[in-house]
């Protein structure tokens, strides 16, 4: 493909628009999701079998920021963005392994898309001089990352959405931590309350024109890009080794995580199949089942990254792969808390494998694809470290989780959220606020 790749709107009613302004604005104006006019086609021996995981996704990116501004920056990018290593691990039951994405300065798999994104904007010229307001909807795990990746940034701040209560406690002290110029927001409700409020705020043009704002959700394809790196990086070297294709359980909520893998084999790279886990959010599962596609409230969870209703990548998903294609291509598994709690004990116990509640997700449905007669090689997506949900999983194991470093030094910081009612108003009115 040569010549700059354009973005288009999900919802066809907006310009297209270049990688840097997509990136910028993260919603389209007439509220779609940016995607790109045409997948490029890439040919695996294109990559530097001994390159990193930069290398690799500098490599990946490259057709997506041809002819953008960013492009001359997209190595600096990724050298910046993915400085930590992302293991692929075999598992101790046969042919199993895991690729673990909790690496990263916030021990989870949202660091890679948040640090990707902060690198970006910073090298995006703004005609505004006023401060870029970054919104974040949060279940968990991602506004850490985007707080981690913007704290002491110059030009941004970054207003963190969370649902009060239904985050872990260590996950809320991370959300809270940061102080400076980024903020927390505790909301009385669901995460797809504070999802909505989001988008919300990012399509209302008056509020834009008195508080500029832009999004770090999976939403953002600057999030979403990055993500295909580890996916290319294990597949490459996988097909490398072994001649065939990498196969992928992915825990999976808001979608981003498990569309960049799909978007990974769209290019031509060897992902095969992809099985989506699943918590009680059946969203997902009972649409690929045959069920109409029917957002609803989430339903929380110990695996509470993944209380989803509503996954805002559905609206991407949904506009590259037709129903029938992605029903019969792509499955999708429920599991419900009383059995990741088994999971993670019995893992434990028979093969010392501690994991935290959203990746025993993806585990337990390679255990029932194992009691089902499947043999084949399978990997699971670790998108958590355990030690982020210690009230869950410590007394699952029986012993306490080693806490990784920077998220020790985190948690030895003072914490504080403001408290915010589940209203799209209410966030207007803080946002204007606090501009002002």
């Amino acid at each position: 493909m040569s010549g700059a790749l354009r973005y288009l709107s999900t919802r066809g009613r907006a310009p297209a628009a270049g990688l840097g302004r997509a990136i910028a604005a993260g919603l389209a104006p007439d509220g779609g999701l940016y995607v790109p006019e045409a997948m490029p086609r890439l040919d695996p021996a294109r990559f530097d079998p001994h390159g990193t995981l930069a290398d690799t996704a500098t490599t990946l990116l490259a057709p997506f920021f041809a002819g953008d501004p960013l492009a001359d920056a997209l190595p600096a990018i990724c050298a910046e963005a993915l400085d930590f290593p992302v293991p692929h691990r075999a598992l101790p039951a046969d042919g199993a392994h895991v690729l673990e994405l909790f690496h990263g300065p916030t021990a989870a798999f949202k660091d890679v898309g948040a640090r990707f994104l902060a690198a970006c904007l910073a090298r995006l010229s703004r005609p505004d001089a006023r401060p870029l307001t970054i919104l974040v909807a949060t279940s968990g795990d991602t506004g850490a990352a985007v707080g981690a990746a913007f704290h002491g940034r110059p030009g941004v701040r970054v207003v963190i959405l969370y649902p009060d209560g239904k985050v872990s406690p260590r996950q809320a002290h991370q959300l809270g931590c940061f102080g400076g110029n980024v903020s927390a927001l505790r909301v009385a409700g669901r995460f797809d309350d504070c999802q909505r409020m989001v988008k919300a705020a990012l399509n209302d043009d008056a509020l834009q024109a008195a508080v500029p704002l832009s999004s770090a959700n999976s939403i953002s394809l600057g999030r979403l890009l990055p993500q295909m790196s580890y996916y290319a990086h294990a597949a490459l070297a996988w097909w490398r080794e072994r001649g065939r294709p990498l196969d992928l359980i992915v825990p999976t909520g808001n979608l981003g995580n498990a569309l960049a893998a799909l978007w990974v084999r769209a290019l031509g790279l060897p992902v095969g199949r992809v099985h989506l886990a699943c918590n009680a959010n059946a969203t997902l599962p009972e649409f690929l089942a045959g069920a109409e596609y029917r957002p609803r409230e989430a339903v929380a969870t110990i695996a509470n990254a993944m209380d989803v209703g509503a996954p805002s990548n559905a609206e991407r998903l949904r506009w590259m792969f037709d129903d029938a294609t992605l029903r019969r291509e792509l499955p999708a598994s429920c599991v419900e808390d009383a059995t990741i709690r088994q999971t993670i004990t019995r893992h434990a116990r028979d093969h010392g494998e501690v994991f935290c509640p959203h990746t025993a997700t993806a585990v337990h449905v390679l255990d029932e694809r194992r009691e089902g007669g499947d043999r084949a090689d399978w990997t699971v997506v670790a998108t958590a470290h355990p030690a982020k949900f210690e009230s869950v999983v410590e007394p699952l194991v029986g012993h306490p989780v080693t806490v990784p470093p920077a998220l020790a030094a985190m948690l030895e910081r003072p914490a504080t959220a403001i408290p915010l009612s589940a209203d799209d108003d209410a966030l207007k009115a803080w946002l204007a606020g606090a501009a002002g």
